[in-house]
């Protein structure tokens, strides 16, 4: 009976400790994930990249409406999303999409952007630094960076790029 009965109080202090330590590391865990990203109204970090194929230098894109899309081609949130991303690109020539890839096999993105016709500003960062900047670890993610290189939204997972809220939201940053 003691043995039970020492078991059953160990369990309990565990099941505490857990519940403790959850009420802390999960808020962490989804920090900048709420309704109101820390980053919002925060000068953008700037980072230039070239993977031997493409290149993109944020710098240079100042004085324009950015949106920085980090994805990868394993993630099929980011391939649902990609369609949308183009018809943006297409349909708001004003607006620039910089589509941050995270692959770590060459081969395997290169595949990818030739398999879906991929047409956007797109550059592979294996090294993952860009996306760290911005403390972007999920994909897909993406920063509406306005045109004195602040960012003004956040959104997480997959989006319906042509949706009229955010091509109105857009415009109107790009105006």
């Amino acid at each position: 009976m003691v043995n039970s009965f020492s078991a059953r109080r160990v369990g309990r202090r565990i099941t505490a400790f857990l519940a403790a330590a959850a009420l802390f590391v999960f808020p962490l865990a989804g920090c900048d994930r709420g309704s109101h990203p820390e980053q919002l109204g925060t000068h953008a970090p700037m980072f230039a990249l070239n993977d031997g194929e493409h290149a993109v230098d944020l710098n240079k894109l100042h004085g324009h409406v950015v949106v920085l899309n980090f994805w990868a081609s394993w993630c099929a949130p980011c391939v649902e999303e990609l369609p949308s991303l183009e018809e943006l690109q297409r349909d708001l020539p004003q607006v620039q999409i910089v589509a941050v890839s995270t692959d770590d096999d060459a081969a395997a993105y290169e595949r990818f952007l030739k398999q879906h016709s991929v047409s956007l500003l797109t550059v592979r960062d294996a090294e993952q630094r860009s996306n760290a900047m911005y403390g972007t670890f999920r994909y897909p993610e993406t920063y509406v960076i306005d045109k004195n290189g602040m960012i003004r939204r956040k959104f997480i997972g997959p989006q319906e790029w042509t949706s009229p809220e955010i091509v109105s939201y857009l415009k109107k940053l790009a105006s």
